[in-house]
């Protein structure tokens, strides 16, 4: 069983000819709403790339309509607390180029209590993975609890905060940066990627791909990325480190799980929205027997 926790969040998501500048005020050529939050988009992925997924969340009463979403998706939502505050939300803006600039509120993500998380981890054990993110409550606490518990520990570290991946870092199997984020890290650490205090960092490399490092071992794994067309960026991070780690749950090598999730991701970005249009596991599969092989 895969554990998530995570964020939900209903996406305001605005279409720009480009992104705003400061002082600019500009018309949206379209406005949709939709599912959405790093926690939510990552359950989907995962529930879509065939893994077993529960997700450890809250929404406020403003928030049932995305907890129906994410079951429909094969989400188990047993472990979604109801809080008293607003549910978060996201405003997105993407321009033409696919290219986003996105404000969070956080909302009910952060009213969780560490013992509803204790509470909804107490069946795993060895052999089950706990993925977090930056967007919820207990993120320490949860991934102190569940390495005692001998879970894969992954943390994808967005929205990026230095003190809070130093935090967690203790606890974790596998951190999850994107390039940017992996320079601040490093900046902030006075260190390269090896000596972190984490056996197994991943970094995504947008359209270039991903390369993951074992640090432990001075090893590293490059996986190139599929030429597509973007259209919408938001959530392909996301797309990306949910089909990642359900495939490593699944057992699959490393290589193997990180062409699975850049094909995931690669056909994401050819498709407007988030959570709503990560792609199934049929699809991904199909995608990746029409590319050349490696």
């Amino acid at each position: 069983m895969i554990y998530n926790l995570g964020s939900i969040n209903a996406d305001h998501v605005y279409r720009l000819a480009h992104l705003p500048a400061p002082g600019e005020t500009l018309a949206a050529q379209t406005y949709a709403v939709g599912l959405g939050g790093k926690g939510a988009n990552q359950s989907v992925a995962i529930a879509r790339a065939g893994g077993s997924v529960r997700h450890i969340g809250a929404i406020g009463p403003d928030g049932r309509w995305m907890v129906d979403r994410l079951a429909a998706a094969g989400v188990d939502c047993s472990a979604v607390a109801d809080a008293d505050a607003a549910s978060g939300h996201a405003i997105i803006n993407v321009d033409d180029a696919g290219e986003n600039a996105i404000v969070i509120y956080p909302g009910a993500n952060r009213a969780l209590g560490a013992d509803h998380v204790r509470q909804a981890l107490a069946q795993a054990g060895a052999g089950d993975t706990l993925i977090l993110q930056n967007e919820t409550a207990c993120q320490v606490e949860a991934a102190r609890f569940a390495q005692e518990q001998g879970l894969f520990v992954v943390y994808s570290a967005a929205p990026f905060e230095a003190e809070a991946v130093r935090a967690v870092l203790p606890y974790l199997s596998l951190l999850i940066v994107n390039e940017v984020e992996a320079a601040q890290l490093c900046s902030e650490m006075n260190g390269t990627l090896a000596d972190l205090p984490v056996e197994n960092v991943l970094v995504t490399l947008g359209a270039k791909g991903a390369a993951w490092y074992d640090t432990a071992r001075g090893h590293e794994i490059r996986v190139a990325g599929f030429p597509v067309k973007a259209v919408d960026t938001t959530g392909a991070g996301d797309t990306y480190a949910g089909y990642l780690v359900a495939a490593l749950a699944e057992g699959l090598a490393v290589k193997e799980a990180m062409r699975l999730a850049g094909a995931a991701a690669a056909i994401k970005v050819t498709r407007p929205g988030t959570a709503d249009v990560i792609p199934t596991r049929v699809e991904v599969d199909d995608f990746l027997a029409s590319q050349p092989s490696e």
